[in-house]
């Protein structure tokens, strides 16, 4: 029975300290004024600078989360100094991996679901429709499950999977949530036998 306690109290700071750094990415993205400018999900979305910019804030909110991680952070260092060790254990080990996670991008690994350069691809498809080598006489680019392409012609303008982009879902703001921690906001895709591409439509 000694060993119970120390092990829920591990549990509970390791819980907590797996939830907190992702609470903004939740909360602020869910919310009514948030998602006025974009169709429901699971439609896929036309661009517009409005989009660009919804990536350009998942992208600041990303990193947001990185410095709310050092909360639980020193709340451990300090409940394993002066308070319960088993409970700052807990949240010394879930937000470090958490912080861990995020700074292994800078060195070759995986890279954020939210980047500048993502930005900087849509923008250079909204220039491309509207120059002299557009894809048809009435372009109309949708950011699509695993690619943008044109609503009028089907012509793929850029093979970018699209990843949460903080839309409601129809399945509700806790299941949508869940979906957002399991899948930290990458678009959810795996290789079928053959080597090509399945995707999970579970955007967001």
């Amino acid at each position: 029975m000694s060993l119970i306690a120390p092990i829920v109290y591990f549990a509970s700071g390791f819980l907590i300290s797996f939830l907190f750094p992702r609470l903004p990415i939740i909360m602020i993205t869910r919310g009514r004024g948030f998602n006025t400018a974009f169709s429901p999900h699971p439609e896929p979305i036309q661009l517009s600078p409005k989009l660009t910019q919804r990536v350009l804030h998942m992208r600041m909110i990303y990193w947001m989360c990185f410095f709310v991680a050092t909360i639980p952070l020193l709340f451990g260092f300090a409940s394993i100094k002066w308070g319960n060790a088993a409970f700052g254990f807990g949240l010394w080990i879930s937000s470090g991996w958490f912080i861990l996670s995020r700074l292994q991008s800078f060195t070759g690994g995986q890279k954020p679901p939210w980047t500048l350069n993502m930005a900087q691809r849509l923008q250079i498809v909204m220039d491309e429709i509207e120059s002299e080598s557009k894809c048809c006489n009435e372009p109309i680019p949708e950011w699509q499950v695993m690619a943008i392409k044109c609503k009028s012609c089907a012509k793929i303008l850029d093979e970018m999977p699209r990843p949460d982009l903080g839309r409601k879902r129809q399945d509700g703001f806790f299941l949508g949530g869940f979906r957002l921690l399991l899948t930290d906001g990458y678009p959810v895709i795996a290789a079928d036998l053959n080597g090509s591409e399945l995707i999970d439509d579970s955007e967001e």
